[in-house]
C-alpha cells in the first residue's frame, strides 16, 4: 500500500503544569532585548491559559529598589530582591517572566537551588552591537564619562554557568521563533545543567522527517514527495509508477531516493552516502530501473520497510551544500562545505566537485556570518530546535531564485566525551582575538605594520607536532625550538636579532606562527631600517594576498638567500616599488650571508655538522651517568637544545639554501626538471639508508639503530620503532634489496656553466664546492634530525617511567607541561603531587583545546570567530602518474602495499610507510622542502605534500584516486 503524503506537525504550544508557577529569568546585558522578549512570551504564556506576571527589572528598580544605587553591590542586592519576589509568585501558582539584568553567579545559584519550576535563559548579545543600538544611551555616556557603573563596562557581567537556553539575539533571529525556542527548551527540566531542546519533531527516516518538518519550516522549503515501501514495490510496482506519475511533476526530472530503516536516524551510526540516489531520471521506465538500482543498493541489508522517495528534480541551483551544526570533535560551530559554481546538488557529498568551499562561523556569532550563508544557519537553528538535537548534519541548495530547500537531516554523531561549555569556548575565542589583536599592534622592535598568524610558515608547527598537540609535546616544541633557539641560529647566521622574541604562540593551545617575528628573522643583519620595513611590509601583503603560498613562504614570498635566479626573483620587488638602490642593497646583503654560510673550511654549516657529532658522543654519557631519572630528562634535552636542535636549526638553514641554489640551477637553465629529480635522488640521506638497512640488517641491528624513531617526534603517545617493531614492518617476508643512490654526474659543458654564473654573481664559492655544500647541506639536515631526535625520545620514555613511578599512564604524561620536570629539578618537594597538578591542569586545557577551530592563517581578530579555509595550493613531487586505491594509517599496514597512502603529517619517524610497498602517498601538511618530499622525491614516489585540511578530507573519502604529479593535479575515480 502506497505510504499517503500528510503534512504533520504544528508549531510548539505552551506546556501545561498541574505544578506550582515557572519562572522565567531572562538575563542579559543593557540593550539585549531582554523586555522585549519578555513580553511576547508573557503574551504567549496568557494566550495558552497560563496565569502568568511580567515583571521588568526597570519597573522593578523603581517599586522594590529606589534605595540602592548602580554599584556593583547594590546591584546585587536588587538582583537578589528581585529573585525571591519571583518565588513568592510562582509559589501561588503564576508563571513569572522577569527581565533582568542580574548577571551575578551567585544570584543564578540562589534561583536554582530555591526556585523549583526556574528556567534561566541568557541573551547574549557582542558589545559592538549593544552600542549600535543603545536605545537608553547608556554606553555612549560611558564612552563621554558621564554614566559610570555599566554592567559589561564599568561593572563586570558574570555570563550564566548553566543556562537553559543562550539566545544569540541578534542578526537572523526574531522574536516569535525566540520564543519558540524558549517554550521547546522549557518544556523539560534537566536537573545536573543546561537542559537540551525538547523535540517538535522525532528523527525517523529520511523521507518521514523531510515530511514532517514541511509544515513547520520558515526558513527554507521541502520539496514535495512521492514515498513507498520496498514491500510497497514489490507488491504493486505499477500502483507506484502512476503516483509518482499523478503527482503534478511526475512527468518531469525527478530524483529517485534512498530512506531506509536504519539510514539517518537517530542511531549513532547514520550510514550516510552508503545507499544510491538516482538523480535527473524521466519516464516511468527510467523512474522503475532507479527505483531497482536505489533497492539493490540496499543489498543484504534490505528489508520490506525500507522505504524509497521520489521527488522533482531541483534544477537551476545557485548553490548547495552540507552543513553541520557542531564540529566533529564537538565545538560549537556552524560548518559550512558548499558548492557555488557548479550548479549542482551533489558535488560536496559525492567528494568530487573542485572549487569547494569550506566556511566556519562559532555559533554565538552568526552575525559574522556573509550574507549570502546567513538563511543556510537560520535554517540550520530551526532545525535544531524543531528536531530537538544540537548537532546535525543539513544537506541544503538555493535555487537560482534565491529559495532555500531542505534535502536532508540527520543527527550528526561528535564526540561529547570531555566536551567544553559552548560558554568557555566563547570566552577562549575571546581572549585569542584580544592577544591576536594587542600582538598586531607596531612595537617598536619589529619591522612591520601589522602581524599575521599562521600554522605552516618558518618551524611549521602544524606538520611537526600538529594543529592541536598535548601539552607535553607542545611544550617541548617550544623548549627545543620556538622559545629562544630559533633566534639564535638565525642571528648567529648573520640576520636579524631576535632572540628576545618566542616564534610559536599558543593560542589557548593552538600553535601558530608569528609571522610578522619570522619575517623580520630573514632579513639579512646588515640591510638598512628602512628597507627592512618596507619588505616586511611586501611579505605580509603578499601573504595575505595569496593565503595558499601559506607552507611556500620561503621559497615564494620572502628574500632569505642569495641564488643565481635572485636577479630575476627580484622583479616583483621592483614592481611594487622598490628601486634599483633597494635591489642591490639587498642582493649585497644577502650575497654576504649566503657566503658565510656555504663557503670555505670556515663555512658555518660546517661548525654545525660538528657540534651534532658531539651530541652523539654525549649522548651515551647522560644515559650512563648515575643520576635520578629526573636528572637525566632534563640533562638530556639540554643537551638537545645546546648540541641537538642548536645546529640542527643551522643545518636546517642550510638545507633550505641548498635546495633553493638547486632549483636556481633548473630555473636558469643549467639543469632541466628530470635532472634535478635524478640530483635529488642521488643524495643520500638517512631515510634512504633506512630503506636499504632494513633490507639488509637482522632485526635486532636495525632496530639498535633505527629503534628511537617514532612517527610522532614530540607525542609521548607515539610508540617508537623499538617498541611497536612489528606494528610499523614486516619482518616475516622476504626483504628485497634496496637500492644505492644512483650517481648523478654534471657534464664538463654544465660545470663550466656555473662556475661562469658564480663568477657573473660574485659568489665566492668554487663549483666543486657549490655541488659538495647542496648534497652535503640536504643530507646533513636529515642526519641531525636523525640524532637530535634520539636525546628526544630517550627523554620521553624517560618521562614516560616518571610517571608510572608516580602510578600515572603514558596517557597521563600527555597532559604534562615541560616545566614541571624544570621545576622538579631545580627545586624540593613532592614529585607526585606536582606531576599530578601540571596532569590536571594540562588536562582541563587540552579539553578546551579540542573544541575550538581556528583558521590556518588569522590576520585579523574578526576572522578568530568566523572563516572561510583558504584554498590549498599542495607541493607535487616527482613527474610521475600513478592510480589507485586510497589507505589511510589506521588501516592495517600490511594493506598499504599498492595504495596511496594517506598520512597527516610530513615527519621523519613516518619513513616506515616506505618499507610497505606503496604507490604514493598524500599530507595534509608539509612543504616542498620537508622530509617527507625529499624522500618521495629520492625514492620516486608520487606524493602529494601540504594538501591543507579541506582537500586531505575530500581526497581521503574517495576509494580511488589518480595522483597525476606532472600536470599536477588529483583526480577522484571513485
Amino acid at each position: 500500500m502506497l505510504t499517503k503524503i500528510e503534512k504533520t506537525g504544528s508549531q510548539p504550544e505552551a506546556e501545561h503544569e498541574a505544578s506550582p508557577g515557572r519562572v522565567f529569568w531572562i538575563t542579559g546585558l543593557s540593550g539585549a532585548g531582554k523586555t522585549t522578549l519578555g513580553r511576547e512570551l508573557w503574551n504567549r504564556l496568557r494566550a495558552s491559559g497560563r496565569p502568568a506576571t511580567f515583571l521588568d527589572g526597570d519597573a522593578l528598580r523603581a517599586v522594590i529598589a529606589e534605595d540602592l544605587d548602580h554599584s556593583t553591590g547594590h546591584r546585587r542586592r536588587s538582583a537578589m530582591r528581585n529573585a525571591r519576589l519571583c518565588r513568592l509568585l510562582a509559589e501561588q501558582g503564576a508563571d513569572v517572566v522577569c527581565a533582568t539584568i542580574s548577571l551575578f553567579h551567585e544570584v543564578q545559584r540562589w534561583n536554582r537551588e530555591n526556585i523549583p519550576g526556574y528556567r534561566e535563559i541568557y541573551l547574549r548579545v557582542p558589545i559592538d552591537e549593544l552600542r549600535r543600538r543603545d536605545s537608553k544611551g547608556i554606553y555612549a555616556g560611558n564612552e563621554r564619562g558621564d554614566t559610570r557603573d555599566v554592567v559589561g563596562l564599568d561593572v563586570p557581567a558574570e555570563a550564566p554557568e548553566a543556562p537553559d537556553l543562550v539566545l544569540d539575539n541578534y542578526g537572523a533571529l526574531d522574536v516569535s521563533t525566540a520564543v519558540d525556542r524558549i517554550l521547546a527548551v522549557c518544556a523539560r527540566r534537566n536537573g545536573a545543567g543546561a537542559a537540551q531542546p525538547a523535540r517538535v519533531v522525532a528523527f525517523k527516516t529520511k523521507a518521514e522527517s523531510l515530511e514532517m518538518l514541511a509544515p513547520l519550516l520558515r526558513n527554507g522549503r521541502v520539496l514535495p514527495q512521492v514515498r513507498f515501501s520496498v514491500g510497497d514495490w514489490r507488491s504493486d510496482a505499477p500502483g507506484v509508477l502512476a503516483a509518482v506519475a499523478a503527482a503534478p511533476w511526475g512527468s518531469d526530472r525527478v530524483i529517485v531516493r534512498s530512506s531506509a530503516r536504519g539510514e539517518d536516524g537517530a542511531a549513532r551510526n547514520s550510514q550516510a552516502g552508503k545507499y544510491d540516489s538516482v538523480l535527473g531520471v524521466v519516464g516511468s521506465a527510467a523512474v522503475a530501473h532507479a527505483i531497482d538500482q536505489v533497492i539493490a543498493s540496499f543489498a543484504d541489508d534490505a528489508s520490506d520497510d525500507d522505504q524509497i522517495f521520489v521527488q522533482p528534480m531541483l534544477d537551476r541551483v545557485a548553490m548547495a551544500g552540507v552543513a553541520f551544526s557542531r564540529s566533529p570533535s564537538g565545538g560549537p560551530y556552524f560548518i559550512i562545505n558548499y558548492d557555488d559554481r557548479s550548479g549542482l546538488t551533489d558535488r560536496v557529498t559525492a567528494g568530487a566537485g573542485d572549487n569547494l568551499k569550506t566556511f566556519l562561523c562559532l555559533k554565538s556569532r552568526p552575525d559574522a556570518c556573509p550574507p549570502s550563508l546567513a538563511p543556510v544557519i537560520a535554517l540550520v537553528s530551526e532545525l535544531e530546535t524543531l528536531l530537538g538535537c544540537d548537532a546535525i548534519d543539513v544537506e541544503f541548495a538555493v535555487g537560482d531564485d534565491g529559495q532555500l530547500y531542505l534535502l536532508q537531516v540527520r543527527p550528526l554523531a561528535v564526540d561529547r566525551h570531555g566536551r567544553a561549555a559552548d560558554t568557555k569556548v566563547d570566552t577562549a575565542l575571546a581572549d585569542v582575538a584580544r592577544k591576536v589583536e594587542l600582538l598586531s599592534r607596531p612595537h617598536p622592535y619589529l619591522h612591520g605594520s601589522r602581524a599575521i598568524f599562521g600554522v605552516m610558515p618558518d618551524w611549521n608547527p602544524a606538520e611537526i607536532i600538529g594543529v592541536r598537540p598535548g601539552p607535553l609535546s607542545l611544550s617541548l616544541y617550544c623548549e627545543l625550538i620556538t622559545d629562544a633557539i630559533w633566534a639564535y641560529q638565525r642571528d648567529n647566521y648573520g640576520y636579524q636579532n631576535l632572540r628576545s622574541f618566542p616564534l610559536l604562540v599558543s593560542f589557548h593551545g593552538l600553535p601558530y606562527i608569528d609571522v610578522r617575528v619570522s619575517f623580520n628573522s630573514f632579513v639579512p643583519r646588515d640591510v638598512p631600517d628602512d628597507l627592512a620595513s618596507r619588505l616586511v611590509n611586501y611579505y605580509i601583503d603578499r601573504l595575505l594576498s595569496e593565503p595558499h603560498l601559506h607552507d611556500k613562504v620561503e621559497f615564494e614570498i620572502i628574500f632569505s638567500c642569495y641564488t643565481l635566479d635572485l636577479p630575476m626573483r627580484m622583479g616583483r620587488l621592483a614592481e611594487r616599488g622598490f628601486s634599483t638602490e633597494d635591489l642591490a642593497e639587498l642582493a649585497s646583503a644577502l650575497r654576504r650571508l649566503t657566503d658565510r654560510i656555504m663557503h670555505g673550511e670556515t663555512a658555518l654549516w660546517r661548525r654545525d655538522r660538528a657540534k651534532i657529532d658531539l651530541l652523539a658522543q654525549r649522548f651515551p654519557a647522560i644515559c650512563n651517568a648515575e643520576i635520578d631519572k629526573i636528572s637525566r630528562i632534563y640533562w638530556l634535552i639540554e643537551d638537545c637544545k645546546r648540541y641537538g636542535t642548536l645546529p640542527f636549526a643551522g643545518l636546517a638553514r642550510a638545507g633550505f639554501i641548498a635546495v633553493q641554489m638547486l632549483q636556481s640551477l633548473i630555473e636558469v637553465g643549467v639543469l632541466n626538471a628530470e635532472e634535478g629529480v635524478a640530483f635529488m635522488a642521488s643524495v643520500d640521506t638517512v631515510g634512504s639508508r633506512i630503506g636499504r638497512d632494513f633490507a639488509e640488517l637482522p632485526k635486532a641491528d636495525f632496530l639498535a639503530r633505527y629503534g628511537h624513531l617514532r612517527p610522532g617526534t614530540y607525542d609521548i603517545l607515539s610508540p617508537r620503532y623499538d617498541e611497536a617493531p612489528d606494528l610499523y614492518f614486516d619482518w616475516s617476508s622476504a626483504r628485497p634489496a634496496a637500492p644505492a643512490p644512483p650517481r648523478f654526474a654534471l657534464s664538463i659543458e654544465q660545470l663550466r656553466r656555473i662556475e661562469q654564473l658564480l663568477k657573473e654573481h660574485e659568489l665566492s664559492i668554487d663549483v666543486l664546492s657549490l655541488i659538495e655544500f647542496i648534497k652535503a647541506g640536504i643530507e646533513g639536515r636529515e642526519y641531525a634530525k636523525f640524532v637530535f631526535t634520539r636525546s628526544l625520545s630517550q627523554g620521553l620514555s624517560l618521562i614516560r617511567q616518571l610517571g608510572e613511578d608516580h602510578g600515572l599512564s603514558a596517557e597521563d604524561c600527555a597532559f604534562l607541561n615541560y616545566d614541571v620536570v624544570r621545576t622538579l629539578y631545580s627545586e624540593s618537594g613532592s614529585v607526585r603531587e606536582a606531576l599530578l597538578e601540571s596532569v590536571a591542569h594540562g588536562r582541563e586545557r587540552h579539553a578546551l583545546t579540542r573544541n575550538l577551530v581556528l583558521p590556518p592563517i588569522i590576520a585579523s581578530p574578526d576572522e578568530v570567530f568566523a572563516f572561510h579555509l583558504p584554498p590549498s595550493q599542495p607541493n607535487f613531487i616527482t613527474r610521475k602518474s600513478v592510480t589507485a586505491p586510497v589507505a589511510s594509517l589506521g588501516d592495517p599496514p600490511e594493506s598499504f602495499a599498492g595504495r596511496i597512502l594517506f598520512v597527516p603529517s610530513a615527519d621523519p619517524g613516518f619513513d616506515w610507510i616506505f618499507t610497505r610497498d606503496i604507490c604514493g602517498f598524500v599530507t595534509q601538511f608539509g612543504g616542498a622542502n620537508s622530509h617527507m618530499a625529499i624522500r618521495a622525491g629520492e625514492l620516486g614516489i608520487p606524493a602529494v605534500i601540504g594538501a591543507g585540511e579541506a582537500l586531505f578530507q575530500r581526497w581521503q573519502m574517495a576509494r580511488k584516486l589518480c595522483l597525476d604529479c606532472t600536470n599536477q593535479n588529483v583526480l577522484v575515480i571513485e
